[in-house]
């Protein structure tokens, strides 16, 4: 494979992502969305990392750390829309508006 075919499969995943993010009510489908966006970005590094340094495991680190803050990231936001849904029975982000500071 060759670097446009991979920055073009990114450019890809970022689009859906994009597309579910601002298109869904549902918090967990805006958080599947984030993912995918984010998925879509480290995809692209990884891609040109890859093409211009190879062999380089200065990239591999910075993808693994970047994927590892994602999972941490991901995972709070699944306790706090948990926490949300349990306590006021929410799970649309309109119906949520009101726990603006």
């Amino acid at each position: 494979m060759t670097l446009p075919l991979f920055l073009i499969f990114a450019a890809a995943l970022f689009a859906v992502g994009l597309y579910g993010l601002l298109s869904q009510q549902s918090i967990v489908m805006i958080m599947m969305g984030l993912e995918l966006a984010i998925n879509g970005i480290i995809v692209a590094a990884a891609a040109v990392w890859y093409f211009i340094i190879p062999g380089s495991p200065d990239a591999q680190t910075v993808i693994l750390v970047a994927m590892a803050a994602m999972a941490v990231e991901m995972a709070m936001g699944f306790a706090v829309t948990t926490a949300i849904f349990r306590t006021r029975d929410v799970d649309m982000v309109d119906s949520a508006s009101d726990l603006k500071g």
